[in-house]
């Protein structure tokens, strides 16, 4: 092993962040909730441009609220894209409700129209659908809206990857009837741990803070009518998003430049595509990824591997849920007839090393590893 470790995607400190949480000190916020709390909501819901938002423990926790708000409990069914994080779908197990997984489209990677259509056809009654962003990269809106209008059923975005990334203007998880962001330390923004739930609806945002913290009723004794969750994000954690907030547009510039480099250096592979970018959005390409051709003796292990031998962090696609042995028992919607665009994607595909901090003498070092692989 040699040369210094570069990372996947790590955090990057700017010193703003540590202003906010010496203030949390200096004035003994340290307790959760606080000032940092409510102005890291309203920087954030005005940064996104939408209505209210709670900053919570965790995108996880952000997706469960999202599924109580909208009263999703045991039996009912939720379409869910399987080309996904675990952390997507697991609360929806949490209600008792049955996760249906939705293949991938290839313009996209991220849940397929065509494949949801057929979902609707087997199960006409979903309580809700939840898209992903890939890796940052807008799913296709206007299609899977389209969709969810037609028969009345509530779109939950889940932006975790995609903060900043903007669809036809608009940002990402502003769409749905509610969206969820993540701060997790390899998202382009992070608060060490921490997530945030958005909507223009007051009333579930509301609903939501209730049920994050513990559900407490109003009353002066402790009084509980519901079960509640302590869900609450804390205001020091809250302080250093605030800061990583003002970096933000620095990091997606950052990020895609990554994205540009990596796909400028392997224009001469025909071998390697990398992840598509669509027309009418602004992806902020959180993490660049490849994907090997199909009969290529060099196979996305051997890549991980000649990466991880020089100290280098590489990972692959997320494996579909409709693989994992905890969801066995779930169906899956495939949008061909022969071959799930998911599970091609995950068999071929590799997340590059995409951190900010990255020099160019390690892109160097990391592009030049990848394509000796191809010599």
């Amino acid at each position: 092993m040699e040369g210094k470790r570069i990372y996947l995607s790590s955090p990057t400190m700017h010193g703003r962040e540590q202003e906010f949480v010496q203030e949390a000190f200096d004035t003994n916020w340290v307790a959760p909730l606080g000032p940092n709390v409510n102005e890291f909501e309203k920087e954030m819901a005005q940064y996104v441009g939408t209505g209210q938002a709670a900053a919570l423990s965790a995108g996880t926790a952000a997706i469960h609220l999202a599924l109580r708000t909208l009263g999703i409990g045991q039996g009912d069914v939720v379409f869910v894209p399987t080309l996904t994080f675990s952390a997507t779908c697991n609360p929806v197990v949490y209600e008792k409700a049955t996760p249906v997984f939705i293949d991938s489209e290839r313009d996209t990677w991220n849940m397929s129209p065509q494949a949801l259509e057929k979902a609707f056809e087997k199960y006409p009654n979903p309580k809700a659908v939840i898209v992903v962003h890939l890796y940052g990269t807008p799913a296709k809106l206007d299609e899977i809206m389209a969709i969810c209008h037609k028969h009345g059923t509530a779109l939950i975005e889940d932006a975790a990857e995609s903060l900043s990334s903007t669809y036809k203007g608009k940002q990402t998880g502003t769409f749905g009837k509610l969206g969820i962001y993540s701060f997790n330390g390899n998202k382009i923004i992070t608060t060490s741990g921490g997530g945030m739930l958005v909507s223009e609806e007051g009333d579930l945002i509301e609903k939501a803070r209730f049920l994050a913290t513990q559900a407490r009723d109003p009353a002066r004794h402790y009084q509980h009518s519901q079960i509640g969750y302590n869900y609450r994000m804390s205001n020091v954690v809250a302080g250093i998003g605030r800061g990583q907030l003002l970096a933000l547009e620095e990091h997606k510039r950052r990020k895609k430049e990554i994205y540009a480099r990596y796909k400028e250096a392997f224009a001469d592979i025909p071998e390697i595509t990398m992840n598509p970018l669509q027309k009418d959005t602004d992806a902020n390409c959180w993490l660049s990824c490849m994907t090997i051709a199909k009969g290529c003796s060099v196979t996305p292990d051997m890549v991980m591997d000649a990466l991880e031998k020089e100290n280098i962090e590489s990972r692959p696609i997320w494996k579909p849920m409709h693989m994992q042995p905890v969801f066995a028992a779930c169906d899956f919607i495939m949008e061909g007839q022969r071959e799930s665009v998911a599970e091609d994607i995950f068999r071929r595909g590799v997340c590059l090393p995409s951190d900010i901090k990255n020099t160019e003498e390690d892109m160097e070092r990391i592009i030049g590893l990848v394509k000796g692989l191809f010599r």
